[in-house]
């Protein structure tokens, strides 16, 4: 294998590790929001900042519920925390399959969600939730570049530039 065709694949793989690192994103916020919340609705202070504000409304009303019809109200906010969940695991899904609608309507619901963060001046979540969209875009922009690794060449394309014909 000649160098450039290497340096190709080198490339290649490059952004096709961008690409599922910013798919990742979805399945960690899914991931690790459920652990927020089943840490939260069980008695603990502490969570990642990683996860959804969302979820973390629905932990609150669910505590508050339960403080009047008992363990039920948990475990209905976990399972609305498993639905919101399950939403970023399908926007994995599809990310990892390189369709750009996931990307873009994942980022503007993690956006929106980050917004929650405002309303409360959670700075560090801000911050995070910030952090994450740039690796997600990152995958994002992965896709239109690997397409053009996939487009079949045309034969224009595979002939010799000028100037490998006048090494020739």
């Amino acid at each position: 294998m000649s160098e450039p065709e290497e340096k190709l694949i080198e490339e290649k793989l490059r952004i096709e590790k961008r690409l599922k690192s910013g798919a990742a994103w979805f399945y960690w916020i899914a991931g690790l929001s459920i652990i927020n919340s089943i840490i939260l609705l069980y008695g603990s202070e502490w969570g990642f900042i990683v996860g959804l504000g969302i979820t973390q409304i629905i932990d609150a009303i669910g505590l508050a519920v339960a403080e009047e019809v008992g363990v039920a109200g948990k475990i209905i906010a976990l399972v609305l925390d498993c639905l919101v969940a399950g939403i970023f695991v399908v926007f994995g899904v599809f990310a990892m399959k390189k369709y750009k609608w996931s990307f873009i309507v994942g980022m503007i619901l993690y956006c929106l969600d980050g917004l929650l963060f405002l309303l409360v001046m959670d700075i560090l979540s801000i911050g995070f939730h910030v952090f994450a969209l740039f690796c997600i875009f990152g995958g994002f922009k992965a896709i239109d570049k690997l397409r053009e690794f996939e487009r079949p060449q045309s034969p224009e394309s595979q002939l010799p530039s000028e100037f490998e014909v006048e090494q020739l």
